[in-house]
């Protein structure tokens, strides 16, 4: 059995990040939730009026179980939102149920990174659990000597066929960071536009927890990068430890 030490050290700093983000977005979303809004809207009334206001009739609003569990599904056309968002009349409700909608309007006005993103999801969830396998069980066939030796074998092939997939699922946690943050800057816009939202400490907190959960896209991505750096089939066979 063949592996890199760094990749195990990079793999535990990308998880922490991970959970610092996760963590981070959950606690700016109860701070936002003892934010009330002037306008008294529910995370519910705040989707529908804004989907009104776009011309969107084709998108309905679902309360959906599980703390923050906020999600837009293309297929479906369904906005689906947890029930803190659901019912929830804050500034934390309001902002998830709008960046929600801004998803729906990506989707309604073919936005490239929402296309990409849903073009790549699946590829890129299997890519993401099996192409670190691929990789090694690649290496532990000898791709590093056969790489060294000119020569490209079937373990060679099959750790570039984990890059290649574990490539697929960087590409598209690269393109999830920009379709949030562009989700997130439309919902801000219309939430003071509709008058759902003040400017001040209404809006502020919106922006503070839409911010923080493009965070955890962030680190997801960032996370990504690291781990796809360390998987190249290429690396001299002095950087593995082997089991014989």
């Amino acid at each position: 059995m063949l592996f890199d030490p760094i990749y195990w050290i990079i793999l535990g700093v990308s998880g922490l990040m991970s959970l610092l983000a996760s963590l981070y977005v959950k606690s700016a979303f109860r701070r936002g939730a003892e934010v009330p809004i002037q306008s008294g809207m529910t995370g519910a009334e705040v989707a529908r009026r804004i989907l009104r206001d776009q011309d969107i009739v084709d998108v309905e609003v679902h309360e959906h179980q599980g703390f923050l569990s906020d999600h837009y599904n293309p297929m479906a056309k369904t906005l689906n939102l947890s029930p803190d968002v659901y019912n929830g009349r804050t500034a934390a409700a309001a902002g998830v149920a709008a960046h929600e909608v801004g998803h729906a309007l990506q989707h309604a006005q073919g936005d490239m990174t929402m296309w990409a993103r849903t073009i790549l999801v699946y590829p890129a969830n299997f890519g993401s659990m099996l192409g670190p396998y691929l990789v090694m069980g690649g290496m532990a066939l000898g791709s590093a000597t056969q790489v060294a030796q000119g020569q490209h074998g079937v373990g060679y092939w099959l750790a570039m066929a984990g890059v290649v997939m574990f490539g697929a699922a960087t590409l598209c946690a690269t393109f999830i960071v920009f379709n949030e943050f562009n989700a997130s800057a439309r919902a801000r816009v219309l939430l003071v536009k509709l008058g759902v939202t003040r400017p001040g400490e209404e809006d502020d907190t919106v922006a503070r927890v839409l911010n923080a959960a493009g965070l955890t896209y962030l680190a997801a991505a960032v996370g990504s990068l690291m781990i796809l750096s360390t998987l190249r089939p290429e690396i001299a066979p002095a950087s593995f430890v082997a089991w014989r």
